[in-house]
């Protein structure tokens, strides 16, 4: 299964093409410039340097959720206009689902986080089986720094942290008396698109595919800046 994967979950932006657990091709960039700029350039790039098209592709996966709300509307909007255009399904996978990938050699217990302001981070927790696996602890979810702090207190395992919120919940978690905690090294504490490559092959061959009309952002919590109507919704709600 060839997969086409989009990450702009945060400040950086990724895409990868994966085959059957192998990556093919991937690019990243972390300059600063918006992803509305860099994400389909990235994409031409992989698949003209591979020799693929989005044809060759058996689905188009992108990271949904948790995130910037900005950056996950740019990743969502490619891809389902990616998988449209080919008439391809679509693998709708966790953007902390897929970090946690990048750190599981560690064992222990995996910490993902980003940085959701606030005091708060977007977070789940993972545990790391004996071969290597990952089991989900908790659901995704937006938790405050000592909410965190308070539920590890009596953790004993060593803790491998990743993600973009990854110094802001070490130094919290430090503060707070918790042990074994550490960041996962450099190369691999950020998102990127391979582990979202190989979550998804995970997720299609368990059932997980969706059309492209299905596929829709998780942001865990509303944005904090809303159109007038949407405001007038969420009042009229409430």
């Amino acid at each position: 299964m060839k997969i086409l994967a989009l990450e702009t979950s945060a400040k950086a932006v990724s895409a990868a093409v994966s085959e059957d657990g192998r990556i093919l091709a991937a690019g990243y960039q972390d300059t600063g410039l918006t992803h509305s700029r860099t994400l389909m350039p990235i994409v031409e790039g992989i698949l003209r340097n591979a020799g693929l098209t989005v044809k060759d592709m058996d689905a188009i996966a992108a990271a949904v959720g948790p995130g910037s709300f900005t950056g996950i509307r740019i990743g969502v909007s490619a891809a389902k206009g990616l998988a449209f255009a080919a008439e391809k399904p679509c693998v709708p996978v966790s953007a902390l689902a897929a970090m946690a990938r990048n750190a599981a050699f560690a064992g222990g217990l995996i910490v993902c986080a980003m940085d959701a302001r606030q005091k708060q981070i977007y977070n789940a927790l993972f545990s790391v089986r004996d071969n290597g696996s990952l089991e989900r602890l908790t659901p995704d979810r937006a938790v405050s720094l000592a909410d965190l702090a308070e539920e590890l207190a009596d953790d004993s395992r060593p803790k491998t942290i990743a993600g973009d919120g990854a110094k802001l919940c070490l130094d919290a978690l430090n503060a707070a008396g918790i042990s074994r905690c550490r960041i996962a090294p450099p190369h691999l504490v950020m998102q990127n698109a391979m582990s979202v490559a190989l979550e998804a092959e995970e997720i299609a061959k368990n059932g997980g595919l969706v059309s492209a009309q299905e596929l829709v952002p998780v942001y865990l919590r509303p944005p904090q800046a809303l159109t007038l109507r949407e405001r007038q919704k969420l009042d009229a709600s409430n």
